[in-house]
């Protein structure tokens, strides 16, 4: 396999979701080749009916970072380190894949609207979406017989997405679901860092930052010069708080693709390397050269720009 093949982009389209459930289903099946799908496809189907605006009650998605497309690549993220967990040699029951999975399909649902909330986007609950997103989720299985004694669970799970969360002082109920959470925190990190257009994604989160009450950026230019720190804060936070549960992806990638590299932090570091190459060499007209959706950017310049 060249080197090209071994990208994490090429692998998969995470912006065509179907394929992008297929190959969570795929990965699932590496665990456990038998398993009922039936509950996780309830949700993804409710979930995907939520992000489109035809989900009882709800407003469509109105954001462009914390988009259906993040949700997709999370769940991915978290089917991908569920499995490399199994091949180091923890045990998940079926039952903790599908939590595991729902929740990594939930954890944002608090972005969304409810259809008489007509002001500003979901990017005004920036601060407090993880609380939505768990109401939300205990609203879906409040009389669910499977579920309805996890609830607390779920949401010590969810919990773990927040960036301010001290993940080592939750009192989980258990080793499987402390994994589970720091799967989920770990996975809403790898996501989102290691898409391909994460960079230019990032103007569209500082949208959503001003808009949500987040100070901590003067422009956007400004968040892109600070994206490098905030992966040294993650890559802290994945072995102070996650439990360097991001080291299970490799073992997924060499059992699944036979690629024994960790693609996810691979491709994190590639995006890093690269917006330090724009902001170095050309930060009057750094938004051209973040357009990977627009032409190729290895070489610094996209074959064509599209309108502001």
């Amino acid at each position: 396999m060249n080197d090209r093949n071994k990208q994490l982009a090429n692998l998969l389209n995470t912006e065509d979701h179907r394929a992008v459930f297929e190959e969570i289903m795929i990965t699932v099946s590496l665990i456990f080749p038998r398993f009922d799908f039936t509950v996780f496809t309830r949700v993804r189907e409710d979930i995907v009916l939520l992000f489109q605006g035809r989900y009882p009650r709800f407003r469509r998605s109105n954001l462009k970072f914390h988009d259906l497309t993040h949700t997709t690549s999370v769940t991915l993220a978290v089917a991908r380190l569920m499995h490399g967990a199994v091949e180091t040699g923890h045990s998940f029951t079926e039952k903790d894949v599908n939590m595991g999975l729902i929740s990594a399909l939930m954890h944002d649902t608090g972005y969304i609207q409810s259809e008489d909330d007509t002001e500003g986007t979901g990017a005004k609950y920036t601060m407090i979406h993880v609380d939505r997103s768990i109401a939300f989720l205990k609203e879906y299985y409040r009389n669910d017989p499977l579920f309805k004694e996890d609830l607390p669970a779920f949401q010590d799970i969810l919990h773990c997405t927040g960036l301010n969360t001290k993940i080592t002082e939750i009192r989980f109920s258990s080793k499987t679901v402390a994994l589970l959470g720091k799967i989920l925190g770990t996975a809403d990190l790898l996501g989102q860092m290691a898409e391909r257009y994460y960079l230019e994604r990032l103007l569209d989160l500082y949208n959503e930052f001003v808009e949500g009450g987040i100070r901590t950026f003067k422009s956007r230019l400004d968040l892109l010069e600070k994206t490098r720190g905030f992966y040294e804060m993650t890559r802290r936070r994945f072995t102070e708080e996650l439990g360097d549960v991001y080291r299970f992806s490799r073992h997924h990638f060499r059992k699944r693709w036979g690629i024994d590299e960790d693609l996810y932090i691979q491709a994190i570091e590639n995006n890093i390397t690269y917006l330090d190459r724009v902001l170095t060499h050309h930060r009057r007209d750094y938004r051209s050269h973040l357009r990977r959706r627009y032409g190729s950017v290895s070489s610094g310049k996209p074959t064509h720009q599209a309108p502001e």
